[in-house]
């Protein structure tokens, strides 16, 4: 019998990106491959001899037990411009991480060699003073320019958003820097290659940015969820990311097990423990929900209204941050709501849940 004919389903514990080729390769032969959880392979691996033991002869045994009991889930895989988008976000934030480090390594550079520094600029990276230390980066350097030789270099790079009294505060934290006095040429060079990677991170992080909106405008959900007051488009892309085609589910609730914010109720017999959020599911889905939950509590009045009304509430108030969690499940139900059913985003709507909870309200 044909391969492509039989019924084959493949069980397999996904690490990492390792198990993505092969999960095409069983899609192309007709073949459906399931994951199993690591730590439900992790939990259940000693109920058949009572052992820590994990080799690469029990563990096998234990996913085929797991698949053939039910125990497993059909991996998403995104496809054509959800694919993209996916890997153009991921880098993203991979970029948007480097470029922490790179400014946390200019910082400490700062804190060993200029401290002063940052009593004249707020940030590491302001544009005026990066183009100052590439030519002075030691304090020494830019006594000897002179607060004239500081005008004339940003005379020359045409910054006109510079001008004098800037130039006489960094010459005078140049002046009273505790600059170690055996900082030399090593020093110089360090801060020089700092300031190179940061600018070409910066540079990554703009095509990055170009790109997302390249992929988006194939995508009409995320102008659909831009819709939303607080929701911008590196927010939208992210959503869109990391749940893919929001049709694909049957209920908002889904969503919320995928991002790990379903509740999980801690109770037995006589206690009754704290409900509190799963946190199993996509990481990063959570993070974005959660910061956007900040912006809108911010800058959306519907949003803001009912973040005010869970933490002020007579009966179980919320503390703040349980509150942005169920700011973020409501994001979710909205984003369902607009994109699933094709509804408007309507302020009346969005306060439903508070009309409905609040005796007051009815």
């Amino acid at each position: 019998m044909p391969l492509a004919e039989k019924k084959i389903v493949v069980g397999v514990e996904p690490t990492g990106h390792y198990w993505f080729n092969f999960a095409d390769y069983c899609q192309g032969e007709q073949m459906t491959m399931v994951t199993v959880a690591p730590q439900h392979v992790k939990h259940s691996k000693e109920m058949d001899d009572n052992t820590q033991r994990k080799d690469d002869r029990k563990d096998p045994r234990v996913i085929a037990k797991l698949v053939i009991e039910g125990r497993y889930c059909i991996p998403y895989r995104p496809k054509g411009v959800y694919a993209e988008l996916r890997v153009a976000y991921n880098r993203r934030c991979e970029i948007v991480e480097a470029e922490t480090r790179a400014k946390n390594r200019i910082r400490r550079w700062f804190d060993l060699y200029f401290p002063e520094y940052r009593t004249v600029y707020g940030s590491v990276a302001a544009i005026t003073g990066m183009v100052i230390l590439k030519q002075a980066p030691l304090p020494q350097d830019i006594v000897s320019l002179g607060v004239d030789g500081i005008l004339q270099i940003w005379r020359a790079n045409k910054l006109r958003a510079a001008g004098l009294k800037r130039a006489k505060a960094l010459f005078e934290a140049a002046q009273r820097s505790i600059c170690p006095p055996d900082a030399g040429r090593a020093v110089r060079m360090e801060l020089w290659q700092l300031l190179e990677e940061y600018e070409y991170i910066k540079k990554q992080l703009h095509e990055a940015d170009n790109m997302i909106g390249i992929v988006t405008a194939e995508i009409p959900e995320v102008n659909e969820l831009m819709k939303i007051p607080g929701i911008g488009l590196i927010t939208a892309a992210g959503m869109i990311s990391e749940i893919g085609d929001i049709r694909r589910f049957d209920d908002p609730r889904q969503i919320q097990k995928l991002a790990g914010l379903a509740i999980v109720v801690n109770e037995s017999g006589k206690h009754k423990g704290q409900s509190e959020i799963s946190r199993r599911g996509r990481k990063r889905l959570r993070k974005i929900l959660f910061q956007a939950a900040l912006v809108l509590v911010r800058s959306n009045k519907e949003f803001k209204t009912i973040h005010d009304y869970y933490t002020t509430r007579e009966k179980n108030p919320l503390k703040k941050k349980q509150s942005l969690m169920a700011v973020a499940a409501k994001l979710i139900r909205v984003c369902f709501g607009m994109v699933k059913n094709g509804t408007p985003y309507d302020p009346t709507k969005v306060l439903k849940d508070i009309r409905r909870t609040d005796p007051k309200a009815a």
